[in-house]
């Protein structure tokens, strides 16, 4: 699990491409303080397991599934990522509850700037605004942050100063993608919904003729 709040920005240092799957480098500091082989860190929102480390820089797989559904797959040499360590137990949660495994993407389509904030337009698919509800919170590119509007196409955040320096977002482009993971807790509850709509489904009888005879209708 992780909380949305970005610890370091990395740098990839090399990508290594394998069928549709790959493995990277990438450069850091912070989140290698306490690294051990298996542990999990967030890369632009996505849980990856380090497979191996050096003083500098840590190496991952990434499945091809993965890369078809994050922006993973746009990384390049010297790209830019949101570096974030699997919270641990006792720490304060000062964003929400992440998980690392993204919904799917979403694209910059507008930034605006307002006094010290500036707001970015993120168009999003259908089966993803769903889930996506104001005042709620949302992980972009793994960055826990608040929704200040939403409609049937795009939603909005706000982005402080802080959030501003200590991540990339600000260094995004209109149209760039950016990997979104939706608050866990609508999803749980559609599941539940779904299931108790089926359970209280009467069951349905297809008429035959045998079914007539042996409710009565028929001799």
């Amino acid at each position: 699990m992780f909380t949305g709040i970005v610890e370091e920005i990395g740098r990839v240092k090399q990508i290594h491409r394998s069928g549709d799957g790959s493995s990277m480098i990438i450069e850091a500091t912070e989140v290698l303080k306490d690294v051990k082989l298996g542990d999990s860190i967030a890369t632009n929102g996505v849980c990856l397991t380090v497979n191996r480390f050096e003083t500098n820089s840590f190496q991952v797989d990434v499945m091809a599934e993965t890369i078809r559904n994050s922006n993973l797959k746009d990384l390049k040499q010297g790209s830019l990522v949101n570096l974030e360590r699997a919270v641990a137990v006792g720490d304060r949660l000062g964003g929400h509850i992440v998980s690392g495994h993204i919904d799917g993407v979403g694209m910059i389509s507008q930034f605006e700037k307002e006094d010290n904030a500036t707001w970015i337009t993120i168009s999003a698919a259908p089966e993803l605004l769903k889930y996506i509800v104001l005042r709620g919170s949302i992980a972009v590119d793994g960055v826990s942050l608040t929704v200040a509007y939403v409609d049937h196409e795009c939603f909005k955040i706000s982005m402080i100063p802080h959030t501003k320096d200590e991540t990339i977002l600000i260094n995004k482009k209109i149209g760039d993608l950016v990997n979104l993971e939706c608050d866990m807790i609508a999803k749980y509850i559609e599941k539940m919904v779904n299931i108790t709509k089926m359970e209280s489904k009467p069951e349905k009888k297809d008429i035959s003729m045998d079914f007539l005879k042996q409710s009565g209708f028929l001799s």
